[in-house]
C-alpha cells in the first residue's frame, strides 16, 4: 500500500528550529483568535450562562469541567461517595483524574497558588507540544506544506479553547502524539512511560491497549515486507497489557480509596442522570444505543429505527473513509489503526451528550487528510470552517451556558 510508505527523515537537526518556529507562529496566532473568542462569549454571558452576567476570560478557565479539576487540586478525592437527596451517588472528583490538576496546582505555586493560573499555562504549553508531536507524526508521510497546514486545522479546530482554558486534552494529546510518533518509528521504550502518563491524564488509555492489539495483528501478516523480530513482539505485547492495566487502575484505585468496588463506575453513571433521570446501568455498548435511543425518541421524537439506521451508516461510513479513503490511507496503517480503535471505544462506553464533540480531538491526527489537497482554496476553506465551529463551540459553551443543553 503505498498511503503507508514512510518518506525520508523530514527534520535534519538544522531545520528544527525553524520548523518549532513555524509550528509556534501558528499556535500563538491560533490562540490569539481563540482568546477574543473567550473574550466576546465572556461579554455575552447572560444571567442563565454558568458563568454569570459579569464574567471575564478568567472565568473560562474554571468554568464547566475546570471548576472539578480546581477542586481535585485544592480538595483531593472523597474517601465516601456523596449521595443525592433520592440515595443515589452523586458527581463527584473521582471521574477526573489526578495528573493535570495536580501538575497544573505545582506550577502555580511561583504564581501566588492561583490554581487557574497554573491550569492556563500547562495547557498553553502542552497544546504547543501536541502540535510540535503532531507535526512530527505527520510529516513522516505529509510533506512540510501540507503538514503545517493540519498543525493550523489543529491549532484552530472547533474544540481549540481547550488549549488555554482548565482540561486535561491538551497534555492528553501531547502525550498520545508523542506515543502515536513512537509507534511509527518503532521507539517501543518510550511507551513504558508515556502509557500510565495517559492513563492518569484523560480516560481512554483502553483505546491505546486495543490500538496495540490491533498493530502487533498488522505487523504479524505484513512480516515479509518488515521483519518482525522477538523483541518487537515482546514490546507490543508487553505494552498493551500495560495499556490494559494503566486503564482499569484508576477504577481499582477510587474502589480501594471509598471501599465500593463500584465507586468509578458509579461516578460516571452520575453523570449521565443529567440527561436520563433513574438509575442507569452500563454494559458494553449499552450508553451508545441508550444516547441513540434518548435523542430520537425522547428529544427529537423522532423513529427509533431510523435513529438505529443513521447510526449504523455513520458508523460503516467512517469505517469505509478510514479503510479506503485515499487521504486517509496517506497518513499510514498506525493512524488509521488508533483512529478506529478510539472509535469502538467510544461506541462501548460513551452515552452520546454535549461533550461528544470535545473527546472526539483525540482523532486529531485525522486532520492530516483534510491538508493533503493542494488546493489552496480547500485548505483556506477548511481552516475558515474550522474558525467558525470553534466561534460556535465557545458561544454555546460560554456565552449561553447552561441554556444550551438544557434537557426538556
Amino acid at each position: 500500500m503505498a498511503g503507508d510508505q514512510l518518506t525520508a527523515d523530514p527534520a535534519p537537526r538544522r531545520s528544527r528550529g525553524r520548523i518549532a518556529l513555524r509550528v509556534a507562529a501558528i499556535y500563538l496566532g491560533a490562540r490569539l483568535i481563540t482568546t477574543l473568542f473567550l473574550f466576546l462569549a465572556a461579554e455575552l454571558s447572560g444571567f442563565q450562562s454558568r458563568m454569570g452576567a459579569d464574567a471575564g476570560v478568567g472565568d473560562t478557565v474554571v468554568a464547566w469541567d475546570g471548576t472539578w479539576y480546581w477542586l481535585v487540586a485544592i480538595s483531593g478525592y472523597p474517601s465516601s461517595l456523596p449521595l443525592s437527596d433520592s440515595g443515589q451517588v452523586a458527581e463527584n472528583a473521582w471521574a477526573f483524574l489526578p495528573l493535570y490538576p495536580y501538575l497544573a496546582h505545582a506550577v502555580a505555586l511561583p504564581f501566588g497558588g492561583q490554581w487557574g493560573t497554573g491550569a492556563v499555562i500547562v495547557s498553553l504549553i502542552a497544546g504547543y507540544g501536541a502540535s510540535l508531536a503532531l507535526y512530527s507524526l505527520l510529516r513522516i508521510r505529509l510533506d512540510e506544506v501540507a503538514t503545517l497546514w493540519a498543525v493550523a486545522f489543529f491549532a484552530s479546530g472547533p474544540i481549540a479553547a481547550l488549549f488555554q482554558i482548565g482540561y486535561a486534552e491538551s497534555l492528553n494529546l501531547f502525550w498520545l502524539f508523542c506515543a502515536l510518533w513512537c509507534v511509527v518509528r518503532r521507539r517501543y521504550g518510550w511507551l513504558y512511560p508515556l502509557i500510565p502518563l495517559m492513563a492518569f491524564t484523560r480516560p481512554g488509555v483502553l483505546a491505546f491497549s486495543l490500538f496495540l492489539a490491533l498493530f502487533g495483528i498488522w505487523r504479524w501478516f505484513h512480516r515479509t515486507r518488515e521483519p518482525l523480530r522477538g523483541a518487537e513482539i515482546t514490546h507490543i505485547i508487553a505494552l498493551g497489557l500495560l495499556a490494559a492495566v494503566a486503564g482499569f487502575a484508576w477504577q481499582f484505585i477510587a474502589g480501594w480509596v471509598t471501599g465500593d468496588p463500584d465507586a468509578y463506575l458509579a461516578t460516571e453513571l452520575a453523570w449521565r442522570r443529567n440527561w436520563v433521570p433513574g438509575d442507569p446501568s452500563f454494559a458494553p455498548f449499552e450508553p451508545f444505543f441508550a444516547g441513540v435511543s434518548f435523542w430520537f425518541e425522547t428529544i427529537w421524537r423522532l423513529p427509533l429505527a431510523l435513529g438505529y439506521a443513521l447510526a449504523g451508516a455513520g458508523v460503516l461510513l467512517m469505517g469505509a473513509a478510514l479503510a479506503f479513503l485515499p487521504q486517509v490511507r496517506r497518513l499510514g496503517v498506525e493512524i488509521r489503526l488508533w483512529s478506529a480503535s478510539y472509535l469502538v471505544y467510544l461506541l462501548l462506553v460513551f452515552f452520546p451528550q454535549s461533550s461528544i464533540f470535545r473527546l472526539l480531538v483525540p482523532l486529531s491526527p485525522l486532520w492530516g487528510a483534510f491538508a493533503v489537497p493542494r488546493s489552496r482554496v480547500w485548505r483556506v476553506g477548511v481552516l475558515l470552517v474550522c474558525l467558525i465551529g470553534q466561534w460556535w463551540w465557545i458561544y454555546n459553551m460560554y456565552a449561553l451556558g447552561n441554556s444550551t443543553w438544557q434537557v426538556p
